[in-house]
């Protein structure tokens, strides 16, 4: 997620887990990730992307609260919205939801879902929204937080009455996807995952692509459909708005005259509970979540102090303390960047902010091109998260006495999601750092456990130990580790790269570059000892490639030799990784 694409959204979402596949993550071919979604996605083409099952950068109800602030910097005007799936025990995540100042929670049923989902898990996996649905509303009537947040539902939604049914059990808002999608052609050939959709819909290939027949005045129509019905029933009981059915739970009656007797004897009496409704509490959302942005040191210091940076474009530096409660420091200013400049920002180094102290959490998060944030001291989890092109270096306190190189300067999941940038570290970082880094280039003095893990672009250097498991699930991008001792390779998942040393001698020129850079901005004793004997020190880095990136790239550079460029040098790189899958392109293997 880039600053620019975050501001331009009304409502963002975490998707915490799927009805239709809970617990599990997902993964796009790379057949199908052609050069236009390549490039949406920050990642390369022809090369798969892997979504693991847990978020990492969300472990507690803090932790999410803690992205829903950050998101909330990113862009005060959109919703943040966070998806939940049906399951026993739902409602109480659901309060942690509201408390974190979340502005709506959607709870997602089992039905539903693409053809990409595994087929056990369509089968076998997940719950009916009703009963997700019930759950929450209960849970938040009862700890007086549902006048706070919105309650959506989704999960195969097909009629007017599932709309009614979904309102009286607390339900305010209503998500359908796959009867629209049908209304828009698909046959349901559940063979999404291999872009070979008979009917156009779920592939980017052109071809299949051609055949898509849907037009938005079908789905149109559908929802009309959908309104008379939702209205004949509000006729029928006396409603006039939405409103007056949401959480009215007791008028909903189990069905007697059933064929199957044992289904005739299950007691929905759970599920149509309504908690009564006494000191005042509402049944629905009321009022707005107060996420107190005006508190935060950007509102207060840093938009004033750079306001002729923003208006008219003039280089501003100043120097500033900072408190681990100082939250996404930099955030809104970077939001306010993006407002007014778009994506390209500012000039680099319009706008130089030094700190010296401990930096809260989420440090630089999101900042665009244009604004250098300097931290003297330490920093919290989540630096640089979705970091988009602007620059963030931490130096050694100048009070500190602790020993170069003890304890860890930035703390866990920095750098994650991070686009486009650069971060020079003097210090350890945490576990997870430079998580799904795609395109920032990062160099820092030694990471804990799990470094690099689904990374699909950019260069990160690591002039120290790593932890285990590097690189697990790294589909982009390049990392030099610096190894003396010679045993990174027990501590590095080799199972989608390639380990190798610096051979080509404009590769090692880059490398240098990047350590002098580190050395300008962070003053590190240990880039110097490497800059004073660099030939030597260069021998003693590891270089980490993914496979398939690898391949691909070499792919591109065969394409551009043949006198091509650009995107057209791109496709012709896709098309002779992938020439055999190319071939179900006329669809007789898809129909």
């Amino acid at each position: 997620m880039t600053a620019s694409y975050l501001f331009s959204a009304k409502e963002l979402q975490i998707k915490m887990a799927q009805g239709a596949k809970p617990g599990e993550g997902g993964q796009l071919p790379g057949p199908k990730v052609y050069p236009w979604i390549a490039q949406t996605r920050h990642s390369t083409p022809g090369v798969g992307l892997i979504s693991p099952p847990p978020h990492h950068d969300i472990y507690s109800i803090e932790d999410l609260a803690e992205l829903i602030f950050d998101l909330k910097n990113a862009n005060k005007y959109a919703r943040i919205s966070v998806k939940l799936v049906s399951e026993a025990g739902v409602g109480t995540v659901a309060a942690g939801v509201a408390k974190g100042r979340a502005d709506v929670v959607l709870i997602s049923g089992y039905d539903g879902g693409t053809g990409a989902s595994p087929r056990t898990s369509i089968r076998h996996a997940g719950l009916p929204w009703e009963l997700g649905l019930a759950e929450t509303q209960q849970t938040l009537l009862l700890n007086n937080l549902r006048s706070r947040i919105t309650v959506e539902v989704d999960g195969k939604l097909m009629t007017g009455r599932d709309v009614i049914v979904a309102s009286l059990l607390g339900a305010e808002e209503f998500g359908f996807a796959t009867v629209p999608l049908i209304a828009l052609g698909c046959v349901m050939m559940r063979v999404c995952n291999l872009d070979t959709c008979p009917v156009g819909v779920a592939t980017q290939n052109p071809k299949l692509r051609g055949r898509f027949t849907g037009k938005p005045e079908y789905v149109v129509n559908f929802m009309r459909f959908i309104a008379m019905e939702i209205r004949e029933y509000m006729a029928e009981h006396g409603f006039r708005t939405m409103d007056e059915m949401v959480g009215r739970s007791d008028l909903l009656r189990p069905l007697r005259n059933i064929a199957y007797r044992k289904a005739a004897k299950i007691d929905l009496s759970q599920i149509l509970y309504a908690p009564p409704a006494h000191d005042g509490r509402e049944v629905r959302r009321t009022r707005p979540q107060e996420h107190n942005l005006e508190n935060t040191m950007d509102h207060q210091i840093l938009i004033p102090l750079c306001e002729k940076a923003l208006t008219e474009k003039r280089g501003i530096t100043a120097s500033l303390a900072i408190r681990n409660v100082d939250r996404a420091v930099g955030t809104q200013l970077g939001a306010e960047m993006t407002a007014k400049f778009g994506k390209e920002g500012l000039p680099d180094d319009t706008i130089r902010l030094e700190f010296t102290g401990s930096a809260g959490q989420s440090f630089g998060a999101f900042i665009p091109p244009g604004l250098t944030l300097i931290l003297n001291g330490d920093a919290n989890d989540y630096l640089g998260k979705g970091l988009s092109g602007g620059r963030i270096a931490v130096r050694r306190h100048p009070g500190s006495s602790r020993p170069e190189n003890s304890g860890v300067a930035i703390g866990n999941t920095a750098l994650y999601g991070a686009t486009s940038g650069e971060a020079f570290i003097r210090g350890t970082a945490g576990e997870r750092f430079c998580v799904r880094n795609s395109g920032v280039s990062a160099v820092v003095e030694g990471c804990g456990d799990h470094g690099c893990e689904y990374m699909t672009g950019g260069v990160v250097v690591v002039l120290g130990r790593t932890g285990r498991n590097f690189a697990a699930g790294m589909s982009g991008g390049v990392a030099y580790v610096y190894d003396p001792e010679g045993d990174f390779r027990e501590r590095c998942n080799t199972e989608m790269v390639r380990l190798s040393g610096i051979e080509d001698p404009e590769e090692a020129e880059a490398l240098r570059r990047s350590i002098e850079k580190h050395d300008h901005y962070t003053d590190s004793p240990k880039a110097k000892a490497i800059l004073e004997k660099f030939d030597e020190q260069a021998e003693l880095f590891v270089r980490v490639i993914p496979t398939e990136y690898e391949q691909m790239l070499q792919a591109i550079v065969r394409a551009e030799e043949a006198g091509l460029h650009g995107a057209d040098a791109a496709m012709a790189a896709f098309e002779e990784i992938y020439k055999d899958v190319a071939i179900q392109a006329d669809g007789k293997e898809g129909s």
